[in-house]
Parts: C-alpha cells; structure tokens; sequence
C-alpha cells in the first residue's frame, strides 16, 4: 500500500496522528494525565488494521473467488518480521551487555508475538503486546474468512463487538487475577479490529444510504472525533469504559475511518494527506518499535532525554525504514 496508485486517501495521515499520540502519551507518562492519549493512538492503529487487511481480503475474494494464506502470510512475514527481529535482536544485545535489563520471559513471548498474555515484562520491548494482538488477528481472520466465508465471518466479526465488552465486564468480575491483562488479552481487545473488519465489509453498503452519507458529512461530525477523545478518559471508570466506552471509542474511529477515505478532500482530508503526514504515517510502524527506547519514564540516559531523544527515536525509525524494511518489501516484489 505504499504506491500512489494503491495506498487508501487519509489512512497514512491517521496512522501518523496515532503514532503522535502515543509517542506524546509516552514522554509525558507520569506527569499529566490529560495528554495520556497512547491507549487511544493504539486503537486507532487496530482499528485501521481491520479495516484495512479487511478491504485487501475482500478485494482478493472478488478478483479470485478465495483467499490465498500462502500469500497472505509471506506478505505479512515480509512486511513484519523482519524489522521487528532486528529490533528485539538490539533489545538482547543490550541486555547481555547491561546497558538494560530484560524481564524473565520477555524474549520468548515477544518471540511467539505473546507478549499480550505476559504481563510481568519490561519498559522496553512492553509495547510489543499490541503487536501481538496484531499478529493474532493476522492469524486468525483469513483463515475464518476462508473456511466461513465472507458472510459468516462478518457475522462473528459483529458478534464479537457485541461479546467483548461482556467479556471485559466479566474478567473484571469472575476473574480478578486476570484483571491486569483486560484491554491487551486478545479476547478483551479484538473488538477495536473487529470494528474496523465489520466497515470493511459493509461500507458498500453504506455508499447506498442517503441518511447515513449526509450524517458523515454534516459539519456536527466534528463531534465524532471529540467522542473518541472523551471517551478515553473513561478509564477510571473500570465498567462503564468496558461496557460503554471502549464500544464508542471503536465506532468513533471507523466513522473518522469512513469520511476522511470516502472525502479526503475536505480541510482535514487535506491535512491527512499532505506529504509529510503521509510520510510519517509510512514510517509509523519503525516509529512504534523504536519509540519505547528512547522514553523510558527514569529517563536514565542520555538519549532518553528531551530533544535527544527524539531524534535517537526517529534516526532509528529512519534507519529500520531505509535499511530493512523497503529492500525487503523491494526484494519481495521482484520475486512476485
């Protein structure tokens, strides 16, 4: 998706606006709870996620009549294991060096893309729990689309965006001792993918309803983002954010989804779409790996401090970028 030709209008510039959040909810932590937005830069990365591997999915299953997880999943490999092994393989180095300190079990779960159901873990391979739920959503929703079928697998895509708020309610409850993991196990988060899944596959329809296109455009939608902002800041309010909050925040997001890829031509859709957000929207992923080194909240080095430490976090996103990431994706296409 990074062609002109084929890269989706304004996704690049909200993924660029989540990696912003949770980079400012990172170098903030610990001081003002107000600008603690990374739980909502992070959904609005699972939500563009389901949305977007969804319409590709769908995409296939029009030209070829199937899904093939052969080429999905070497797609996936290629796009994601490779920065990501150099970067946990940095994190090992520096902790056979002492220059950090990994937890016990920290390499085998973020190895095994598990790290979502290890929660005793260190600083700085932490954030690795959502990369996790990405790659357990990477392994799953294909093969359900392929052995359901589109319908069906839409159809516990919708069930599980009405099940999880149960579930989370229910953790908080029955199980207690599972209460530390409710917003990260795949089963108490699914429902931010799932969310954007289901926009994929009934946006066709929605391009046929008059009420819901007006609604989209109508200058009230600047509210449609401020709900999802609000809504984060339910968290101290364990049940109502499980039940009510989480639930809105997710909507929210797929309709910002919505207009900004159907009108990119308005003043926000504009701004989505200029070149640096675009820009920084591909570098996204590099940036959400990189990032957690260079913020860690004691601020212990050097490079861990304000204005160094944003341009450690971005030389080394740059650096995965150039050096990994596109002679890879180059490497895979020639060999397509």
């Amino acid at each position: 998706m990074s062609t002109a030709s084929t890269r989706i209008p304004s996704l690049d510039g909200l993924r660029a606006i989540s990696i912003g959040m949770v980079v400012v909810s990172h170098l903030t932590v610990g001081y003002d709870r107000w600008l603690d937005v990374g739980n909502l830069g992070v959904r609005v990365f699972f939500v563009i996620s389901g949305y977007l591997i969804t319409t590709l999915l769908l995409a296939e299953v029009a030209k070829t009549r199937t899904i093939s997880l052969r080429g999905f999943y070497l797609r996936r490999i290629a796009r994601i294991f490779p920065a990501f092994y150099a970067f946990l393989a940095v994190m090992l180095v520096l902790d056979a060096t002492g220059a950090i300190a990994l937890a016990p079990s920290d390499t085998i779960a973020a190895f095994t893309y598990t790290m979502n159901y290890h929660y005793d873990r260190s600083w700085y391979v932490g954030h690795i729990w959502s990369l996790s739920v990405e790659e357990q959503f990477y392994l799953l929703w294909p093969a359900l689309l392929l052995l359901a079928g589109v319908r069906r697998g839409l159809v516990v895509a919708a069930a599980f965006v009405v099940l999880a708020p149960l579930i989370r309610v229910a953790t908080w409850y029955l199980l207690p001792e599972q209460r530390i993991g409710i917003g990260e196990s795949f089963q108490t988060i699914f429902d931010a993918i799932a969310t954007g899944c289901l926009l994929a596959g009934v946006r066709r329809w929605l391009s046929g309803q008059p009420r819901y296109l007006a609604a989209l455009r109508s200058p009230w939608f600047v509210f449609v983002p401020l709900l999802a902002f609000g809504c984060n800041y339910m968290k101290g309010h364990a049940i109502t954010d499980f039940l009510v909050g989480e639930t809105l925040t997710n909507l929210a997001i797929a309709l910002c989804i919505d207009r900004w890829v159907r009108w990119p031509d308005d003043r926000v859709g504009r701004l989505l779409n200029t070149r640096p957000m675009i820009f920084v929207g591909g570098l996204s992923y590099s940036l959400y790996l990189w990032q957690q080194v260079f913020v860690e909240k004691h601020r212990a080095w050097a490079v861990q401090k304000l204005p160094l430490n944003l341009v450690c976090m971005v030389g080394a996103a740059l650096a995965s970028y150039y050096l990994i990431e596109q002679p890879v994706l180059r490497l895979r296409a020639r060999l397509r």
